[in-house]
This record gives C-alpha cells, sequence and structure tokens, in this order.
C-alpha cells in the first residue's frame, strides 16, 4: 500500500481548487441554463424547444468526447512533429483524476487535481458549441447536429486550443488568448457563418420575421451570461490570484461599457433603445474583453468595451444588412458579427493595450503590448487570428460536406419540418397549455390528417420558393 498521502498532497492548494471548481460551475450555468434559456426567448415559439435542446445536446455529447479522447488532444503531449493538437486518449482513472493538473507540452502545473482541470477545461469546450448553434438555430437537422458536435469538437476545437493553450505553436511564439477570445469566439463566429451557409437559409417568411417570443426568458439568460463570465475569465490564471481578481472588474467594465454604447447607437440612429440591442452589446463586451481580461488595465478595458460597443454594432447593423456575404447567409443571431467580429477587435485591443504587469501577473513572458513598446504583439495577435479563421473555414465546411454526403444526413430540415417546427421534430411544444391545438395546425383540418411526408417541398439548399403551406401559416 503506498504511503501517498491521496487526501491533502503537497502540491494540493485547497483554495485554488474551491475557486477553480467554482469558476468551472459558473461556465456551465452560462451554458445550461444560460444560453438554454436566451436561445429558447430569443426564436420564435416554434423553435423554442429545437433551440433549447440543440445546447442541452451539445453540453452532454461534449463531456463525453471529453474524457475520452479530446481532453489529452487539446492539453496533452503533442501528437508527432506538428505542433498543433496534443495525442489523443482518455482521462478517466481514479489515478489520472487525482494527480497534479499538468500541461505536458507546455510544462505549466497548477495546485489542484487533473480532474478540476479537465472539467475546467471541459466547459469552456462546450460552450464552444453552443455558441456556434446560435448561427443555426430554426433549421439545422437536428441529426446532423449530433454528428456535428463531436466532428467539430474533435477536429477544429482541440487544435485551437492546443495551438493557444496547451503548448502549440501560437503559444510558443507568444499570442495572448487570455481566456479564449481566439479559442473560444472566433471559432466559434467564424464556424457558425460558415455552417449556416452550408446548412442553409431558414424559410423566407421565417428570415423576415423572427421576433423573439420571450425577450424576459432572453433577458434571464443574458444576465446568467454575464454574472457567469467572472468564472470564464476569472478562473483562467489557474488560481484564486490577484490577476484573477483584476480579471473580473476588467471583464465587467468592458461589458457595461459595450452595452452603454451600443444602446446610445441604437438611440441615435434608431430612435429606441431596443433590449435585444442592449443584450448584443453586452455579448460583444463580454468576447472582446475575452482575451485581453487579465492583462489590460481599467483603462483598457473601458476602450475596449467602447469598441466592442460600436465597431460590432456597425458590422450588423450596416454591413449585415447590405452587403454580401451577409447578406446572403443566414446567420440566425449574428454570431459573426458578435463573435468572430467582437472576438479580433478584443484580440487585436490585447495587442495594443497589454501592460507589462498585468502580463507578469498572468505568468507569461510577453512584455506587455505596443503601449509598452512593443508593436510586435500586435502582429502575433493579428497572426492568431488568422489563423483560427482559416481553421475553421476548412474544417467546418469538410466536416459539413461530410455529414451530408458521406453520411448521407441532410443539413437542413424539410420545409415541411420547417412550417410546423419543434412539434414535427421533437412532438413537443415550448408552451403547450391543456389540450391547445399546436398553433402551427390551427385552422387546417386537412393538414392534421396528412402525412408529413405528402408536405415536404424538398431538402438542402435548393429551397428558396415559398410553398402553399407555408402561406397557410400566418403570424409566423
Amino acid at each position: 500500500m503506498s504511503a501517498y498521502n491521496y487526501t491533502t498532497p503537497d502540491w494540493l492548494d485547497t483554495g485554488d481548487n474551491a475557486w477553480q471548481l467554482t469558476a468551472a460551475t459558473l461556465v456551465g450555468l452560462q451554458s445550461i441554463p444560460g444560453l438554454v434559456v436566451m436561445y429558447a426567448g430569443l426564436v420564435k415559439r416554434k423553435w423554442a424547444v429545437n433551440s433549447a435542446f440543440m445546447a442541452f445536446y451539445a453540453f452532454a455529447a461534449v463531456l463525453i468526447c471529453w474524457v475520452l479522447w479530446a481532453y489529452k488532444m487539446g492539453f496533452g503531449e503533442q501528437w508527432g512533429a506538428a505542433p498543433f493538437v496534443g495525442t489523443p486518449g482518455p482521462i478517466q482513472t481514479i489515478d489520472n483524476e487525482l494527480i497534479q493538473a499538468l500541461f505536458p507540452t507546455s510544462g505549466i502545473t497548477a495546485n489542484y487535481p487533473m480532474s478540476t482541470m479537465v472539467y475546467f477545461q471541459f466547459v469552456f469546450a462546450a460552450i464552444t458549441l453552443i455558441l456556434l448553434a446560435g448561427a443555426l438555430l430554426g433549421r439545422m437537422n437536428f441529426k446532423a447536429w449530433m454528428l456535428f458536435v463531436p466532428l467539430w469538437l474533435t477536429f477544429s476545437y482541440t487544435v485551437g486550443a492546443f495551438s493557444l493553450w496547451g503548448g502549440g505553436f501560437l503559444a510558443q511564439r507568444g499570442v495572448i488568448d487570455y481566456s479564449g477570445g481566439y479559442v473560444i469566439h472566433v471559432s466559434s463566429g467564424t464556424a457558425g457563418f460558415v455552417a449556416a451557409y452550408w446548412v442553409g437559409p431558414r424559410l423566407p417568411q421565417d428570415r423576415e420575421d423572427f421576433r423573439p417570443n420571450n425577450v424576459l426568458l432572453a433577458l434571464v439568460g443574458a444576465g446568467i451570461l454575464w454574472t457567469g463570465w467572472n468564472g470564464f475569465n476569472g478562473g483562467d490564471p489557474y488560481a484564486a490570484s490577484a490577476d484573477a481578481g483584476a480579471a473580473v472588474l476588467n471583464t465587467n467594465i468592458a461589458t457595461a461599457m459595450s452595452l452603454l454604447v451600443w444602446t446610445s447607437l441604437d438611440l441615435i440612429f434608431f430612435k429606441k433603445p431596443a433590449v435585444i440591442g442592449a443584450v448584443q452589446g453586452m455579448i460583444t463586451g463580454l468576447v472582446a474583453i475575452t482575451p485581453a481580461a487579465g492583462v489590460v488595465a481599467g483603462w483598457g478595458a473601458i476602450i475596449i468595451g467602447a469598441l466592442s460597443g460600436s465597431i460590432p454594432w456597425f458590422s450588423m447593423n450596416y454591413l449585415g444588412k447590405k452587403f454580401f456575404p451577409w447578406t446572403y447567409v443566414d446567420d440566425t443571431l449574428g454570431v459573426y458579427h458578435t463573435h468572430l467580429c467582437a472576438g479580433v477587435v478584443g484580440g487585436m485591443a490585447t495587442g495594443l493595450f497589454a501592460t507589462a504587469e498585468g502580463c507578469a501577473a498572468f505568468a507569461i513572458t510577453n512584455p506587455g503590448g505596443a503601449i509598452e513598446g512593443n508593436w510586435k504583439q500586435v502582429w502575433l495577435q493579428l497572426v492568431g487570428a488568422l489563423f483560427i479563421i482559416g481553421l475553421n473555414l476548412v474544417m467546418t465546411s469538410i466536416i459539413c460536406l461530410f455529414i451530408k454526403h458521406v453520411c448521407r444526413i441532410n443539413l437542413r430540415m424539410s420545409d415541411a419540418e420547417l412550417l410546423i417546427g419543434d412539434d414535427a421534430i421533437h412532438g413537443e411544444d415550448a408552451y403547450a397549455f391543456g389540450d391547445a391545438v399546436q398553433p402551427s395546425l390551427r385552422g387546417s383540418p386537412r393538414r392534421e390528417m396528412m402525412p408529413l411526408h405528402e408536405l415536404e417541398e424538398g431538402n438542402g439548399k435548393g429551397h428558396g420558393t415559398a410553398t402553399a403551406e407555408a402561406e397557410e401559416v400566418s403570424g409566423y
């Protein structure tokens, strides 16, 4: 019997462990229930169940893939000569869970067990897929989504995570991504936009009128997302450190500033302070501060918030409504603008405003950004963004084509299913009271008696015209 002290080993810092588990739980709550209820509120009533369940499914599927092979691909030993990904493998024995947390390629250690680190990194992987789903709500075939999640996690997310966080080539060159501005937000924004292209658009009437079914429910989810970000950014020093406190404060400063700027622009140009606009400004502020949270000063966080409340606003409300490819690709919740655009804004601002003291507190060797005379950091941040964008353009396209042409699973629901929504896909309604008739079937006895296949008007990308059935569904 080994004399090893499994209860309180010498390397264990109980304070660090408690904070890391708390931070991980906060990030988990951002996904379930945060994004689950936010998505359910932001979409039309007929898509509330499907949108929420896409997020719920992704959270569960990512965890099983994570412990069986994906964690080691993102944070394990380098796989071969290419510094892009770790060697896949399981991390499920009790010895794996109790040993000290270690990233073998970078040599980073933490004062808590590997199980804590694995779970902390899992909730980041899960929320990335859930954010990506925001571009696909209201039409992606759920069976295709079930396959897309493990494939994209394996062949895209783990590469970005290893390259920037696990000791890969971008980390070695000094690219700063404090908590996922690139790994999570630029990747989900790019992949969501690309996948939206391959899946195809919603029905024309849905795309023209997609008013939220429950704004207050969306606000509940948004509030959970905002406060949960304290764990998102505050947990990435991997310790209950002074820098964790700075990251939390800067996160909230930038988010508040971004929300105020976005709302002000709505007032100036649209004459009304839109609640959904404020939520978008909140999200872009959270995204933009993420790569910089613990390495910039408070005034840097204010500047980043001002930039994230204005540049993505312009991207969404001007470029997105007037120019190709944004007018062509049906990005349901605008993740291109809120995550890709805001993530790049934050990443480049990190290159400008990173302080030497913040970098030292985060235990990295970078001498700061341009304000410290290190203009090279701006170039490095650009290289990091371009790599993540290119990776996701290629891998997401390959995965979508593989699902469609090799697995023979349609990426998009049929038009008949799109007309009905949740009841056709899940046999459930988000707001089913008593024996009320499903709204999409109301007033059409013929529809209630017809087999679903007789309503279909095609599948895939050739679906530009509204059908006669579509004209029956008034109010959707």
